[in-house]
């Protein structure tokens, strides 16, 4: 039989090394890409089990926390955004969205989306909010629901947590925290801060593979799990389910991503042996580093110090400078990755990068060199 379409031919899969600075993904260290590659085995094998054993254990140590539902979901940090919004939110609740950048958008998309009454906080890109203004806000309108973005990487942006779950608590809420882009990187206790929901992704400061996004759900938004009056809207993250998987039922639930499980266990398990306190120190000498060489270079930062990640740091780009441009050579010519900006942001500034095992001093040095060669 002949068949309707010839098979294509393409060469084998060779991509060319680079150094990630961008908003992620980071770099992987080799022994992570190790552990991904190791042997295949089932969803429900005992050895998988017990990895999951110590992949909760290790969660726990980088959220800071001892929630007992903290778990990878399977699928990015926007499925773990999904998640959190999925399991807390229901038909006709109020929902405050603090919106700053890009990624308190999409929360506030995914809110709407679960049919929650969604009211909007808004603040000009790289700015961070104010508890007296979130507080106004809650008077006025109480929520279930108070979603903020600890590390805003459209904007580089860093929102104090201090003192938000007390306020939002006194108003009946729930307060859900993005961590994306700051978990490993800044100090983030979670226990400490009593926080409700927070969630996180693989691939940034953890420095593993895109494809998992970590999650821990206090005692209060587990209570409001457990009495909902209507079945979560997304059946794939309905923790109802998933944590049954997780927990010591082990009920299947779906198939795990197995080799992305394990290459998190060895990203946690490097993690635990820098230390947190280390790796948070780490990230700050660089960025401080970063932070002179740009100076050094005539460049300008977007945010002030005070509320500056030190993670992703966002670069004004110079007037007559085409931004793409700059990023297109040091891709070509010093196999540097950084990015542009989004939304209002676009062509206005590179976003800059330095998380997990990609916040190296030589990597700085790197990376200023390059932009001192185009730029100067």
């Amino acid at each position: 039989m002949k068949l309707p379409y010839s098979a294509p031919v393409h060469p084998p899969l060779e991509s060319d090394s680079r150094i990630l600075l961008g908003p992620g993904p980071s770099n992987v260290e080799p022994q992570v890409l190790q552990a991904m590659a190791a042997s295949m085995v089932g969803h429900l094998d005992p050895f998988f089990l017990e990895a999951m054993d110590r992949i909760q254990d290790l969660l726990r140590y980088a959220f800071q926390s001892q929630n007992p539902l903290t778990i990878p979901v399977s699928g990015t940090g926007s499925a773990a955004m999904e998640t959190a919004m999925a399991n807390l939110i229901e038909p006709g609740d109020p929902v405050l969205v603090c919106v700053n950048g890009f990624f308190g958008e999409r929360m506030a998309d995914m809110a709407r989306r679960y049919q929650g009454e969604v009211r909007i906080l808004q603040r000009p890109w790289a700015e961070v909010f104010g508890l007296e203004e979130i507080e106004a806000e809650l008077k006025a309108r109480p929520a279930k629901v108070v979603a903020v973005v600890h590390g805003e990487t459209s904007t580089g942006a860093l929102q104090p947590l201090e003192g938000m779950v007390d306020m939002v608590r006194e108003h009946g809420g729930l307060l859900v925290v993005d961590a994306v882009a700051t978990l490993g990187g800044v100090p983030l206790l979670v226990d400490e801060l009593d926080l409700d929901v927070c969630y996180s992704g693989s691939q940034k400061c953890l420095s593993a593979p895109p494809g998992l996004g970590p999650i821990t759900i206090g005692p209060r938004a587990a209570a409001a799990l457990a009495g909902r009056k209507t079945a979560v809207g997304s059946w794939y993250f309905d923790l109802t389910g998933v944590q049954k998987y997780w927990g010591k039922e082990r009920t299947y639930h779906h198939t795990a991503p197995i080799s992305a499980n394990f290459a998190l266990y060895e990203a946690l398990r490097l993690l635990a042996a820098e230390g947190l306190e280390a790796r948070w120190a780490r990230h700050r000498r660089c960025a401080e580093l970063l932070w002179e060489g740009l100076a050094a270079l005539d460049l300008t930062l977007l945010i002030p110090e005070p509320y500056r990640m030190v993670t992703v740091t966002t670069v004004r780009v110079p007037d007559g400078v085409n931004e793409a441009q700059v990023r297109a050579r040091l891709r070509e010519e010093f196999h540097i990755e950084i990015a542009g900006g989004l939304g209002v942001l676009k062509g206005k500034v590179w976003r800059i990068g330095l998380m997990g095992h990609s916040a190296r001093e030589q990597n700085v040095a790197a990376l200023l060199g390059g932009l001192e060669a185009i730029l100067h």
